[in-house]
């Protein structure tokens, strides 16, 4: 087996120390395979410069005339503007008030189609106006890819994830480049029953070729430029058959990075959920970065093109239904019990830390290593599970689960996508990346998982178990929330709104004012290397009424670490027999 992997191509990429890494990781979960028949899609908006935010847009009429300002999503520079629409929906950072809900990856792929002269419409505008202008999911993909056919697109390759109360797709695009306007892109609805997921790499490879796209057809279950293949033959990026083209192939190829630091991040989800991905050797060789190229893939299709054969299928059945707990779970993932777990080798320390600092390749000696890249890390903005639900009307059937910093150390906190208004402490402007608030959300979650990064396995146990009696509340409370909610809207005052909108309100600004108490409790407890006795989140004394802690635990390196601390020293640390 080994003569047919291509062991080439992964010491290239590694012995270049060019591999682009980007972030960000979606999760999308069809109607039927959600153990309560909703759509879930997730997304972790990961940088070093994210801030953990909501942005929040109320509806709006329009006058004819008025033009909607585009800013850079990253860097918020002006780039240009388009006309208004009479009418634009409310929008809750990546949700809207009719529960349409969109993610996304970056891919980047080919460098020559990176950029578009005369372009400014980015992803994050794009998605954000898209969102103001659609009902369902279909649409959103429509108004999207139309806005780039007539403007331009001034991003590189990204995976899109559209979700509504009854679909989730997924959406891919990338650029034309400097030859010609708009870009080449390909949607497919996500079977019911099924769950999908991205994370950096394009992940659509063949497809069924349509003659047209027919929006209001609801049997088509693939959309696509009408140019998709041709475009690529036109400018010399492909020279295969049409029925063997490879969207993902052929404008973002696989290498050893969009594996080993993309894909992977998929397959952790998947191994969770499906026997044959978690079991299937071939698989575990292809997120390591072992390609196959077989004459045939996984499923049976033939390979003419020399493909990888041997890479993570666009979607798996779920073996098992997938609640809304499992996909939190699958966002604060570190590669735990799988070959790539990171909590066993000495860049651990001493107390078992999944989380490797930055940069993700190094060199020593002249040769070049890794570290891995999971889905939950330190560099989070925010990330968010954004829940639409059919069986309830659009503004209460829309939750977005929403978390700022690292996903593994966040309280999703839920808002109605029906909201008027958004929490202070999460809302856009208090606070920044270099700016102190001592109300944001953000830096009150970043203060108790910073100080968890320095003893890991002892302080961890704790955010988990505080985090999950939470999570366990706020589900209990929409139960009853939603009951309320939905008798108010019967009878079309519109004070459900006002009604969904305190709801999420106070129990994300409480969120946040009982998180800073937790962190006085951790830093209190675990001040100095020792660990204080408690019960609950409370300190105890020593029984003399006089605020002196009983006397605290002090449990050191572990024997592990300890013989790893003497290797190389000799005998410097070695206490005498004779002492």
């Amino acid at each position: 087996m080994i003569n047919r992997i291509s062991l080439l191509c992964l010491f290239l990429a590694l012995l270049a120390g060019s591999t682009r890494i980007f972030a960000c990781t979606n999760f999308i979960i069809s109607k039927g395979a959600s153990s309560d028949h909703s759509v879930m899609i997730s997304y972790a908006a990961d940088s070093h410069t994210r801030y953990g935010a909501i942005s929040f847009y109320p509806a709006a009429d329009h006058k004819p005339g008025e033009m909607c300002e585009v800013y850079h999503y990253e860097n918020g520079k002006l780039l240009g503007s388009i006309p208004e629409v009479p009418h634009t929906y409310s929008v809750v950072q990546f949700m809207n008030e009719y529960q349409v809900a969109i993610g996304e990856t970056t891919f980047g792929g080919l460098d020559s189609l990176s950029r578009q002269p005369g372009a400014f419409l980015d992803y994050g505008s794009l998605m954000k106006i898209g969102l103001q202008r659609s009902k369902t999911a279909r649409e959103l993909i429509k108004v999207i890819t139309d806005l780039v056919a007539q403007y331009g697109y001034a991003s590189g390759g990204e995976s899109f994830s559209v979700s509504d109360a009854s679909e989730a797709w997924i959406l891919e695009m990338i650029g034309k480049g400097r030859y010609e306007k708009g870009a080449v892109w390909v949607a497919r609805l996500v079977p019911d029953g099924y769950v999908s997921g991205h994370a950096n790499q394009a992940r659509i490879t063949t497809f069924p070729f349509q003659e047209i796209n027919n929006w209001n057809d609801q049997k088509q279950t693939v959309y696509h430029s009408s140019d998709v293949i041709s475009f690529s033959k036109k400018y010399g990026f492909y020279k295969g058959s049409d029925e063997s083209f490879s969207f993902s192939d052929v404008y973002n190829p696989l290498n050893f990075g969009g594996a080993r630091f993309c894909d992977a991040r998929v397959w952790s989800f998947f191994r969770k959920i499906n026997k044959e991905i978690r079991e299937n050797p071939a698989y575990t060789m292809y997120v390591k970065g072992e390609f196959l190229h077989d004459k045939v893939f996984m499923d049976g299709s033939k390979n003419p093109n020399s493909f990888v054969s041997n890479r993570l299928p666009l979607w798996v059945k779920a073996d098992v239904p997938v609640d809304r707990k499992l996909v939190m779970a699958g966002m604060r993932d570190h590669y735990e019990n799988t070959p790539l777990d990171m909590r066993n080798d000495p860049g651990a320390g001493p107390f078992k830390l999944p989380y490797r600092w930055r940069p993700m390749e190094f060199v020593v000696d002249s040769v070049m290593y890794l570290n891995e890249r999971s889905v939950a890390t330190q560099q989070t903005g925010y990330s968010f599970v954004a829940q639409s639900r059919s069986w309830l009307p659009a503004p209460i059937g829309g939750i977005f689960w929403f978390g700022v910093d690292d996903a593994d150390g966040c309280v999703y906190a839920p808002i109605y996508c029906g909201v008027r208004e958004i929490p202070k402490s999460y809302a856009v402007g208090n606070g920044s990346m270099i700016t102190w608030s001592e109300t944001s959300a953000f830096w009150t979650f970043s203060m108790v998982n910073n100080w968890a990064y320095n003893r890991y396995n002892l302080i961890h146990p704790e955010i988990e178990d505080y985090q999950k009696k939470l999570e366990d509340q706020f589900t209990s409370e929409i139960e009853i929330i939603d009951k309320q909610a939905v008798a108010l809207y019967t009878q079309n005052s519109g004070s459900e709104y006002d009604y969904i909108t305190g709801y999420s309100v106070y129990t994300a600004n409480k969120l946040v004012s009982d998180w800073k108490i937790f962190f006085q409790y951790l830093f209190m407890k675990y001040i100095d290397g020792n660990v204080k006795n408690s019960e609950g989140h409370k300190l105890l004394d020593n029984g003399n009424g006089r605020n002196i802690p009983k006397a605290p635990v002090q449990p050191g390196y572990g024997k592990e670490w300890e013989r790893i601390m003497i290797q190389g020293t000799n005998d410097r640390l070695k206490v005498p027999d004779n002492k």
